[in-house]
């Protein structure tokens, strides 16, 4: 099984280093969003990804046109060039990296990747977000319902605190930053049948609009409710807040050993 990995857009929110870097190029913990995201598909063996290039897509093909180079000890000889590679940590996976330009849409960008998906069933999700879901689980529901495609739906954690207010303008309750305020909503981490491609028009397709609007409508849309870890890195205070895991030992999305 494949995972495409939209890594195009341009993450105006967190421009601060998007402004030198794709938006899953941002690092934690010194790899990239995008190097942990591979990192949670591997682990649940799928090996083989398509990374849908656009805005400064070059950084990520020179990240990983070195990462066997980077990752390994090396002898070098100066004077010659020459050099030798004494031993690599470098990881076992496969990748198609494919410019899909940089105005496209999400839906546009699929689109364009889907002739190196061997019309099978296949992963998608977003270059900016990470969670601790059971890709297997999510593949094995899946499969029992029979559509085309299933979402990963969470209940991200609120960013502030509630008021309840009558009439008298009193604060009649407060609760601190409810998971459950705004309900489920899409955490990327799809599983798709090739066919949702049908659903995808042009470049200018957003893959939150029209496809998943109309595979809701024609009944051909599945939520697998994940009740644990999820987050984008939207914003330098996601990123803090990432790091701040990270460094603690205990990143949720850490399911790799």
């Amino acid at each position: 099984m494949k995972a495409v990995i939209l890594a195009g857009g341009l993450g105006t929110r967190i421009a601060e280093e998007s402004d030198t870097k794709p938006k899953p190029m941002v690092e934690v913990g010194g790899r990239p969003l995008l190097w942990h995201i591979m990192k949670i598909y591997a682990h649940h063996g799928v090996n083989d990804f398509v990374i849908c290039l656009g805005y400064k897509g070059y950084v990520i093909k020179e990240f990983f046109f070195n990462y066997y180079r980077h990752m390994s000890d090396m002898r070098i000889n100066l004077r010659t060039g020459e050099h030798q590679i004494l031993g690599s940590q470098a990881e076992d996976w496969r990748i198609t990296l494919v410019d899909t330009g940089a105005e496209t849409m999400t839906g546009g960008r699929l689109k364009r990747a889907a002739k190196y998906l061997d019309n099978e069933t296949f992963c998608l999700t977003y270059g900016d977000g990470l969670s601790d879901v059971d890709i297997g689980a999510e593949l094995a529901f899946h499969r029992g319902h029979g559509k085309r495609a299933t979402v990963l739906a969470v209940q991200p954690p609120g960013r502030f605190g509630v008021l309840n207010v009558d009439a008298a303008h009193n604060v009649s309750s407060f609760e601190e930053k409810p998971s459950d305020e705004i309900g489920w909503i899409n955490g990327g981490f799809f599983i798709l049948e090739p066919s949702v491609i049908d659903y995808v028009a042009d470049d200018a397709t957003s893959w939150e609009r029209d496809p998943l609007m109309n595979l809701a409508r024609d009944g051909q849309l599945g939520a697998y409710q994940h009740g644990g870890f999820w987050q984008p890195c939207d914003t330098l205070r996601d990123k803090r807040e990432l790091e701040l895991l990270w460094n603690s030992g205990k990143a949720p999305w850490r399911v790799w050993k």
